[in-house]
């Protein structure tokens, strides 16, 4: 869809569930992520020529960028059934046994219990312990084939002999402004709401680069829209609508700016380290680090250090704030 074009949505009625998903099912229909889809697609194309399943596949990045989305493409794609389980789901080695004895070809896992899916990964065999004591003994059950699709915000907490047991990997990058708005097009036809080339391109300049807060902040702005009694949505109407959201030209909401906030003045832009900012702020360290830290520091807005995160020089100006001149960018002298 070009840029200039406005999103007319087909008059048709649309369930809720329908509502509540906007995943693409198909390779095709996923926008963005270019190099990853093509070489998905040689992948699944070549497994399919061969008639086997597809290799183990990692996918990892950022929240919200489409990592399950692609799993169940995958799943779509070589026509097989997908389960979907976690690590806290599977506390001892029988919870996962269970779920491979059961498989049909094609299931998906999330990081499950390790050491017992190494065997079933590499030789789709798995050992299982019968009896107690001296009368105990192992017996070893051939598992059909199946592909494991791991899916991680955080790579580096995999174990390595678990991340080299998948044949592919692949890492989600953020998306671009263009990227985003064909998705929010997308997404609003499906909706069934217009929008017009600014509507969509304001939303799309403040989704931090991720598909699923564009989606989210779409849903929003249309609320807005339709209480405003507005038939489609225009720059005017987005602005309106993600300025009481508290979501700012850059994409930051009230979170990010607090965080930004608490390290320049209470912490006179730092250093500091990570639980002592999620003390001060009331957050999650765990969500500081995988939801709102890694688009700040994309953004320029915060560097890591030995020391601790400190607030950049960009930071400073973002929220208008006057730069301490022992303050180099974030990083203090002496």
């Amino acid at each position: 869809m070009r840029q200039n074009e406005e999103v007319v949505p087909e008059q048709v009625a649309l369930d809720a569930s329908a509502e509540l998903s906007l995943r693409p099912k198909r390779l095709g229909e996923f926008i963005g992520q270019p190099k990853l889809k093509q070489n998905l697609d040689v992948f699944l194309r070549a497994a399919q020529g061969r008639c086997e399943v597809l290799d183990h596949l990692l996918l990892y990045g950022p929240p919200g960028l489409g990592k399950t989305t692609i799993a169940h493409i995958v799943a779509i794609e070589m026509g097989a059934t997908i389960h979907v389980t976690s690590g806290p789901a599977i506390e001892r080695p029988g919870d996962l046994v269970g779920i491979l004895t059961n498989l049909e070809p094609g299931h998906r896992l999330s990081r499950p219990v390790e050491e017992i899916l190494y065997p079933a990964m590499e030789d789709r065999k798995v050992d299982i312990l019968i009896g107690k004591g001296p009368a105990a003994r192992s017996i070893r059950l051939d598992l059909p084939e199946f592909t494991v699709v791991g899916a991680t915000t955080r790579q580096g907490l995999l174990t390595g002999p678990l991340r080299d047991r998948f044949g592919i990997v692949s890492h989600f990058q953020y998306y671009d402004v263009d990227d985003l708005f064909e998705i929010i097009c997308r997404s609003a036809g499906i909706l069934g709401y217009a929008i017009d080339k600014d509507g969509a391109l304001e939303i799309a300049r403040r989704a931090r680069g991720t598909p699923r807060i564009a989606n989210r902040l779409l849903r929003r702005v249309r609320d807005f829209a339709q209480v405003d009694g507005l038939e489609s949505i225009t720059s005017a109407s987005a602005d309106k609508a993600l300025d009481s959201l508290e979501v700012d030209h850059l994409g930051l909401d009230r979170v990010d700016r607090m965080l930004l906030k608490t390290l320049i003045e209470k912490y006179d832009g730092g250093p500091t380290g990570l639980e002592t900012l999620a003390a001060s702020t009331g957050e999650d360290s765990g969500t500081i680090e995988d939801v709102y830290e890694p688009y700040l520091l994309q953004q320029g807005l915060i560097q890591r250090t030995p020391r601790g995160r400190c607030a950049t020089a960009n930071a400073y100006r973002h929220l208008n704030i006057p730069e301490p001149k022992k303050n180099l960018g974030g990083l203090f002298e002496g």
